[in-house]
């Protein structure tokens, strides 16, 4: 009888682990949430231009464009992993309060955009809309910021490890899946069986920009660590913002404190592109932490 339960549970794990092998993505992408969301940066009384972009093959992203009247620079955002730009419209306004035209799209798979999201799908689409702000509308590499939330995090990371940003902000992001996934399934062999990967932290230390992380330490999907680790991988110029409440909480984009200190990061990186040290190089220097 023992050797018969042994054998059942065996078979249990087993089963579990073959289930999340074979639909992992599942657990990593949630593109159907807010997909039949229908609204525009108007809600938030912003005036925009739609965007369709060819990522490769038969893949079409859609995005929103932004403008300014008198910019700062642009601000390039990668949404997290549930959901769709409609569900982004703060940032988009926020952004704008700070002097900064936008642009956000989505990737594969998500809102308007055709295809089914990958990882490499990912950083592919990031590609495609850093080239548009670039080669279509004009942009210098020098006067845009790279954004990421969570997920987005990891794939705003990995662009700016391959070009050259103004700076580049994280918040609410991961060190890597399998580092995520290892807490939270810490029954399941996940880093033998992760096909997944979104390693924000090699990312960081190939990233030369200004780095600004935030994370709330209340943040219940992704542990306050991660972050402090992420911010120890990035190299100086660097900021870290503490943030209050759960990994979606909206009214984060109302906190003054956010907003100001956003704004302050946003201001130094900007003096720092415009004033280069001995042979172009950025000035070595390093914010202490925002609480």
């Amino acid at each position: 009888m023992l050797l018969n339960a042994v054998a059942l549970l065996a078979i249990g794990y087993a089963l579990i682990v073959v289930l999340v092998v074979v639909f992992q993505a599942r657990l990593v992408y949630f593109p159907e949430i807010g997909r039949d969301v229908a609204t525009t940066p108007r809600l938030v009384g912003l005036d925009y231009e739609g965007v369709w972009l060819d990522a490769g093959g038969d893949v079409r992203l859609h995005g929103w464009y932004v403008a300014h009247r008198a910019p700062k620079g642009v601000m390039l955002l990668f949404h997290g992993n549930a959901g769709s730009i409609a569900l982004r419209l703060d940032w988009l306004r926020m952004f704008h309060d700070l002097g900064y035209a936008s642009f956000i799209v989505d990737y594969r798979g998500y809102g308007r955009s055709t295809g089914s999201p990958t990882e490499a799908g990912t950083y592919e689409d990031a590609k495609a809309a850093w080239d548009h702000l670039v080669a279509a509308r004009g942009w210098a590499p020098g006067d845009i910021v790279l954004v990421g939330e969570s997920l987005g995090g990891a794939i705003a990371a990995q662009l700016a490890s391959r070009v050259s940003p103004r700076a580049l902000v994280v918040q609410s992001t991961f060190t890597s899946v399998p580092d995520l996934a290892a807490q939270l399934y810490a029954f399941l062999p996940v880093r033998w069986i992760s096909r997944f990967s979104y390693d924000t932290a090699a990312y960081l230390r190939a990233v030369k920009a200004p780095v600004l992380i935030a994370h709330s330490p209340h943040d219940e999907i992704v542990p306050f660590s991660h972050a402090r680790r992420l911010f120890e991988h990035a190299h100086a110029p660097k900021t870290f913002v503490q943030l209050a409440g759960g990994h979606n909480e909206g009214f984060l984009f109302g906190r003054r404190e956010w907003v100001e200190a956003l704004g302050r990061f946003l201001d130094s990186a900007a003096n720092s592109a415009a004033t280069p040290g001995p042979a172009g190089a950025r000035r070595d220097r390093q914010s202490p932490a925002t609480k």
